[in-house]
């Protein structure tokens, strides 16, 4: 005979466990009175999800953006390669639909990566679009279809330049030299502050020609980039245009791939774990960057992950109250493949039926498991079952709050439900409606974010 389980979610205050880590406040110690932009971070994590791209010259090689250089491409090879990137199949119209299509609300493009390669037009470096056979930056053409089809332009900008003369950290890194701020290895006519006015240079023909809702910081954990640095990085980008988000990258405080910043100590106003999905935090805002693939940039016959993973993956992050950025990476003829394509359209297919539990949210009430996740808003609370936990769900609600209407949200699956004390018995079926996720609505009598963050344990 076959077991029944019983899955409780139980109630109980997490106050401290969420309040340990102090919520990121924007410009560090340095700036006390520059705090996070509070209506942008909000409309920020109502989007929810966002494309990252990754792209460049070395697409012509099919390895890693930046980390190859010197490694799987010897360094004057790579230098070179823009010297023959056209990509004359690039539509910003496609790109971007693309994303639409996906269900993403946000795009961020890598406008520079680590091997100094810009995706514009710029007046400060000749190692630029300007100078390919193709003859013109992408990023104007790019944010004009964002702006054309309601998705929000952010730019990638990352602070190691490892082609750069006045960059003094030398990559690949030479066995007897320690990444940190105490052993260096600077080149030749290297002058840290003359590339950091390179940088603000840079980062200003980007906000004032192209009006990007964040800027997101990359390579910071270099020991050419100080403490001191990333907070006045900060407070110059917010003097330029006061709504735009950074991200914590732009200073010290990012615990490895987790992401994290632990305290207001560093400038930053999200954190960004990478390669995995962020724990439960409703505290501090995050986004979790994941790729389509195992690669950043573009790899012929890379190993995509598969439908489930995208949608659970975004619903994961979304459960723990964070944004997913997934990245595609294009080819070197400047089209997205068509198997990536066809995969994100399958996620946006899934999001199209279940938006409502998406967009707009927030995460919790009840914590994640391996089998369900939940988001809420207004007086809805939404229940992402991962997995099929047997037949009962029952949920612990606060006094006198109960379940007034539930329903799967693909329109067509029956949910039965009854009403306890302190608690509410949730009955599923059978069979769940979505081989990937299945979603079930709670409407409440009261509002579903006043409730306390709860666990959810088996009987």
């Amino acid at each position: 005979m076959k077991t029944t389980y019983k899955y409780t979610v139980v109630l109980f205050s997490l106050f401290t466990l969420f309040t340990v880590n102090a919520q990121l406040s924007g410009g560090g110690e340095a700036n006390p009175n520059l705090t996070t932009n509070t209506k942008a971070l909000e409309s920020f994590k109502d989007m929810r999800f966002g494309m990252f791209i990754h792209w460049g010259p070395v697409a012509l090689r099919g390895t890693e953006i930046s980390w190859s250089r010197g490694k799987q491409v010897a360094i004057d090879d790579y230098d070179n390669l823009y010297k023959e990137f056209n990509p004359v199949l690039f539509n910003a119209a496609t790109w971007v639909k693309t994303a639409k299509d996906a269900g993403m609300k946000y795009m961020a493009l890598t406008t520079r990566h680590h091997d100094g390669f810009c995706l514009w037009d710029s007046k400060h470096t000749d190692y630029d679009m300007g100078n390919t056979p193709y003859g013109k930056g992408i990023i104007k053409e790019l944010v004009e279809e964002c702006k054309k089809q309601g998705i929000v332009f952010g730019a990638y900008y990352t602070v190691c330049d490892w082609k750069h003369e006045d960059y003094p950290v030398v990559y690949p890194y030479k066995e007897n030299v320690r990444i940190d701020r105490e052993i260096k290895d600077p080149k030749e006519k290297a002058g840290m502050q003359r590339y950091i006015t390179f940088m603000k240079n840079q980062l200003k023909e980007i906000i004032d020609n192209y009006d990007p809702a964040f800027i997101w910081f990359d390579g910071e954990w270099e020991w050419a980039w100080t403490h001191e640095m990333g907070m006045d990085m900060y407070k110059y980008l917010r003097e330029l245009k006061d709504d735009i988000l950074i991200n914590n990258r732009v200073d010290k405080g990012r615990e490895g791939m987790a992401g994290i910043t632990k305290s207001i100590k560093y400038a930053g106003d999200y954190a960004t774990p990478e390669q995995q999905i962020g724990k439960f935090d409703n505290k501090n805002a995050w986004e979790s960057c994941m790729t389509i693939a195992t690669q950043w940039a573009w790899k012929a016959n890379d190993k995509l992950k598969s439908k489930k993973e995208c949608i659970q993956t975004l619903v994961r992050t979304i459960g723990g109250d964070g944004n997913l950025l997934l990245n595609v990476g294009p080819m070197a003829d400047g089209r997205i493949e068509q198997r990536q394509i066809d995969r994100l359209k399958e996620v946006g297919d899934w999001v199209k039926i279940n938006q409502d539990a998406i967009y707009g949210t927030r995460g919790g009430p009840y914590l994640p498991t391996d089998y369900m996740v939940s988001t809420r808003k207004e007086n809805k609370i939404y229940v992402f079952l991962l997995q099929h936990p047997e037949k009962e769900i029952e949920v612990t609600l606060p006094k006198k709050t109960r379940i007034t209407k539930a329903y799967f949200l693909d329109g067509n699956t029956p949910v039965t439900f009854k009403n306890g004390k302190n608690s509410a018995a949730i009955t599923l079926p059978d069979v769940l409606p979505d081989d990937s996720v299945s979603v079930i609505t709670l409407e409440l009598n009261t509002s579903a974010m006043e409730q306390e963050i709860s666990a959810v344990q088996n009987n």
